[in-house]
Parts: structure tokens; sequence; C-alpha cells
């Protein structure tokens, strides 16, 4: 089901495309990317802590160090083997950190850039619904953009919400040093199944 969902976050890539055919003025667009207009108010802090705060998320902190060790016991790793880190492990840690940061913010970026060309453009910046979101791909999908947008959405919806949802029951599990990981079944792991329920449903709202 996951290699479903991450298929269907290739959607996203449409904001890239969709770019070129928005009349972007690429050389001011250039400009302010590299040498960025700051300002001292309520609107620009806003959009500065939602940038930082969907970038640097504290709580894939704890979805990494868990699947880490999740990944160890499934390959049959022990305790002390897991203590300690092999220089492979942390190329291939570095690597796939990297490699998901870059795509994250590159994709980000063209969202910013296309939403600021196609709706901003046009004086539309109080955007409250998904349809009004979905108009910036209007210039490469035409009537289609609200159903590419929602691809995405729910692909990465379905890929962000378990994530979020087992991050939450993993940090509580190990501050109250409860035994919990998603490979016990709920019957051995009921106070970490009983959070994760709740995060679930705190998320869904």
């Amino acid at each position: 089901m996951a290699q479903i969902f991450k298929w269907m976050t290739l959607v996203l890539f449409a904001y890239v495309f969709a770019s070129f055919y928005a009349h972007v003025a690429w050389r001011h667009a250039l400009a302010v990317t590299f040498v960025p207009h700051l300002e001292w108010s309520r609107g620009f802090l806003a959009v500065l802590v939602a940038i930082l705060g969907t970038t640097i998320s504290p709580y894939l902190f704890f979805w990494q160090a868990a699947e880490e060790v999740e990944e160890g016991r499934t390959k049959g790793r022990g305790l002390a083997d897991r203590k300690s880190a092999t220089a492979a492990d942390i190329r291939s840690a570095r690597a796939d950190t990297m490699a998901g940061m870059f795509f994250s913010n590159f994709i980000m970026y063209f969202i910013i850039l296309t939403t600021a060309a196609t709706l901003h453009a046009h004086g539309q910046t109080d955007i409250t619904t998904a349809r009004q979101a979905a108009e910036a791909l209007r210039p490469l999908a035409g009537n289609g953009a609200y159903l590419l947008f929602t691809l995405g959405l729910i692909g990465t919806g379905m890929l962000g919400v378990p994530v979020l949802v087992g991050s939450c029951a993993y940090a509580v599990a190990e501050g109250a040093v409860w035994r919990g990981s998603m490979a016990d079944k709920p019957r051995s792991a009921r106070k970490f199944y009983a959070v994760m329920a709740v995060a679930r449903r705190w998320a869904s709202c």
C-alpha cells in the first residue's frame, strides 16, 4: 500500500512542469531566491514559521530513529549489533535523509513559485479551500487541475499521517518506558496502540 501512495506523490512534480506554463518571471524569481526580501511583519513571520515548522519537524527524529531499530530487527540484528552503527549504516542514513530533504524542499519551492505566478499575481491571496489551491495547476492541467491536486494530496496525506501517528506513539512509549513496536501485535502492546489510536483521531481532526 505504501508503494502505491509513493507513486501517487509523483503527481506533485506537476508543480514543476506547471511553472513553465505559468509565465514565471524567472530572472526576478531567481534573484529573490538567492537574495530574499526580508521584512518585519506579522504575515512574513507567519510564513517563515510555517516553512520552518513543516521542514524541521521534531516528530521526524523519533520516526527515523524508531524505523532504524525496526529495520534492524527485521534483518535479524540483535541488540548488541544495533548499539553501534557501521560506516555503511551512517552513509545509508545520510543519503536517505539528504535525498528526502532535497526533494521535499525542491517540490515546496515550485509549489510556492507556481502559486505566486498564478494565484498571487492575480490578487488571489486568501486561499481557504483545496479547489482554490488547485488553481495553481490550471496552466498545466486545465480543468483537470483539481483531480491532479487531489491525487497528490491523498498520496502525501496517506504517507504523512501514519508517520505523524507512529512517531507520536514511539515517543510516548519511549518516554513512559512502555513496550511498543509496530512489529508487535495489539494485545502485547496495548498502551502503544492506544496512543496511536488517539493520535490518529487527533490527526484526522
